[in-house]
This record gives C-alpha cells, sequence and structure tokens, in this order.
C-alpha cells in the first residue's frame, strides 16, 4: 500500500479564502492524498470574507507534509512577525518536499527565512516587499524556483496548484483535474493586472490599499530586520 501524499495548507485569521480553497479543490482531487488544514488551535477561524474555516489539525499535532502551502490574506501581516506560525514553516520545511504558497503567502516563508535566494511570486501589491527577505520578485502566475513554488494573486492558487500536481504526479492527472473543474478562464474584463487594468481603476485600487501598504510595510521591516539580527519573533 502507497503512503499518502501529505498535503498541508495553513490558516489564520483574515486568510483570504480564495488563496485557500483554490488549491485544496485541486489537491482534494489527487489520488491517494491527505490534506490538512492547519492552525495554532482546533477552533474555527474567521477568514477575509463571510466563511469561517475549520482546522483539522494543530501546529503541535500536524504529521511531516511533503507539501506546506500558505495562502495570502491581509492576515499575513500578522503572521510575518508570529513566532508560533514561522517556527512551524521552519520545522516542516527541513522535511517537507515542497514549500510553496500563493499571493502574500510568500511573504510568510521570507520572514521565515524560507525564500533567501529564490525567486518567488506573490500579489502584485506586495512585489516591492519581497526583497527585504532576500527573495527575487518574479512577476508570474506561477514561479518555480527547484522546490519553492510560489503563485501570484489569489486566483492564481488554481493555476499554481495545477502546476504542482503535474510536477508531484503527472500532467495528465492535472489535466484531468483542470476539466473536472472547468478551469477554463474568460474574464468579463480585461483588468486583473496592473499592466492590463485601465489607468483610472489602477490609480483607485492605489488610492483605496494605501493606508494598508503604509501597515505592511511597517511589519515586514520589523520582520526583515528580526530576520537579519536573528531575534526570535514576537
Amino acid at each position: 500500500m502507497s503512503v499518502p501524499l501529505q498535503i498541508g495548507l495553513v490558516i489564520f485569521p483574515r486568510v483570504t479564502q480564495l488563496d485557500l480553497t483554490g488549491p485544496v479543490q485541486v489537491f482534494s482531487s489527487v489520488p491517494g492524498a491527505k490534506l490538512h488544514l492547519i492552525w495554532k488551535c482546533i477552533e474555527p477561524v474567521a477568514s477575509d470574507s463571510v466563511l469561517t474555516l475549520t482546522p483539522t489539525t494543530t501546529f503541535a499535532d500536524c504529521p511531516q507534509l511533503d507539501v506546506i502551502c500558505v495562502p495570502g490574506g491581509v492576515g499575513t501581516d500578522d503572521m510575518i512577525n508570529d513566532a508560533d506560525m514561522l517556527d512551524f514553516l521552519r520545522r516542516q520545511a527541513a522535511g517537507a518536499k515542497y514549500i510553496t504558497s500563493v499571493c502574500t503567502g510568500s511573504l510568510v516563508l521570507g520572514a521565515a527565512g524560507l525564500l533567501r535566494g529564490y525567486r518567488a511570486a506573490t500579489h502584485w501589491t506586495a512585489m516591492d516587499f519581497l526583497q527585504a527577505f532576500g527573495a527575487t520578485p518574479t512577476r508570474t502566475r506561477v514561479c518555480i524556483d527547484r522546490n519553492r513554488v510560489t503563485g501570484g494573486g489569489v486566483t492564481a492558487g488554481i493555476d499554481f496548484a495545477l502546476t504542482l500536481v503535474s510536477i508531484m504526479v503527472d500532467r495528465k492527472t492535472a489535466e484531468a483535474i483542470q476539466l473536472r473543474l472547468e478551469y477554463d478562464p474568460a474574464p468579463p474584463f480585461n483588468s486583473g493586472s496592473p499592466d492590463t487594468a485601465p489607468p483610472e481603476i489602477l490609480a483607485l485600487m492605489q488610492e483605496k490599499i494605501a493606508p494598508a501598504q503604509a501597515r505592511r510595510a511597517e511589519a515586514i521591516h520589523r520582520a526583515a530586520a528580526r530576520l537579519g539580527s536573528g531575534v526570535p519573533a514576537g
């Protein structure tokens, strides 16, 4: 009997649920895979939307994973300075085959010291923050650098997961999952990237996120300074 493929995704308060649920839907179709949703405790966790997420295991009880994945969301601003989260990621990374993220989850991997010297993708609003952790920002839907596989913003989580399945299992399996999900994007507008969005839409979004960007910059500064000095997270 083959050993199940252990895939774990961390969750945390104010996680962007689609960063998580897109890959979960893909990974759930992988033959023999065992999925884990991981947090400090088993109590339900509020996402950044109306959905509440229920962990299946804790940091303390989680088995060694083949794949560790960190989704993104505004909650990552807290996670990049959260000692329990960063310690868990470092422990798992030591034995994991693939260390991965979606959206701003890459910032958390970076804060754990797991992206130094690697290329990585993230949400377009967070691209400039990756260098603080020694990573090379890469503007792409899915970035593969050795065993680090990182996805861009939110919806790129599905692309990321299908790509990872093609690497871990094979392309045929990944394509069958894509067909099962009828993942055949045809967006109604061409505004899903800062490169294609109308200038007025981009300006509107940049104005809207400016306060959050300032808060994130402060959190990144603390995390990067701590990582450079070796001082434990608080």
